[in-house]
């Protein structure tokens, strides 16, 4: 992945098109408060009832980094931008989440939509999951999201090389057209649910917009076992 201007452009350009391809559908999903829920600062947090038949496309994605058990009793997943501001607060509890709750697996799902740079950094991510496991990749993302300032392509590179892989594997790797084809396909889900917002969750059949932080997420994740809702 030689890293130019010419293939930062040519990265968010092809992003952009999976989001666009996805807006029509995304436009019937109605983001309010579909269940009366607050954040960890008091505020309302956006949420709709999602179809059963998109939301159960998800595991089938390519290139989805998992942690925690399989046959786990619940799945958050996350839908990121590596430039979010508001994902590395997203990040830390997230992976706070994962850790103190032994029936929850998370699904990290790629969806750069601000910048090129974002989606370069989420092609080194795809390259390290198809190379070596999400185990590698979930390490990759908490730390890139737990270092301060702007993600770019150098970056996700030095930090892909740190986990034991030569840069030019990882280059080419990035610039497979099986990482393209995954990182469409996860931002045309994230654009099928209406997830216009970074970071947004998907839980159970519902979608959250915005990061709610850790204790209400926790509480929306308690709920969804009981009664299959944010709030019983």
């Amino acid at each position: 992945m030689v890293l130019t201007r010419r293939n930062l452009i040519a990265a968010a350009a092809g992003a952009g098109a999976s989001v666009g391809a996805g807006l029509g559908r995304a436009a019937a999903q109605s983001y309010g408060q579909r269940v009366a829920v607050t954040g960890d600062d008091g505020r309302p947090v956006a949420n709709s009832i999602l179809p059963g038949e998109i939301t159960g496309q998800i595991p089938a994605l390519r290139g989805v980094t998992y942690a925690g058990p399989r046959e786990a009793q619940t799945t958050l997943y996350e839908f990121f931008d590596f430039n979010c501001p508001y994902c590395r607060k997203a990040a830390a509890d997230v992976v706070a989440l994962h850790e103190s709750d032994p029936d929850l697996r998370v699904g990290l799902v790629n969806n750069p939509i601000l910048s090129p740079q974002s989606a370069q950094a989420a092609k080194v991510m795809l390259a390290v999951q198809r190379k070596l496991g999400s185990a590698a990749a979930w390490t990759f993302y908490r730390t890139l999201l737990g270092k301060p300032g702007r993600i770019d392509g150098p970056g996700a590179l030095t930090a892909a090389a740190a986990l034991g892989i030569p840069q030019a594997e990882v280059e080419e790797i990035a610039d497979s057209e099986e990482v393209r084809q995954a990182l469409k396909s996860q931002m045309r889900m994230a654009a099928d649910l209406g997830l216009y917002a970074t970071p947004s969750y998907v839980l159970g059949n519902s979608g959250i917009l915005g990061h709610p932080g850790a204790n209400a997420m926790a509480k929306m994740i308690a709920s969804t076992r009981r009664c299959d809702r944010l709030a019983c």
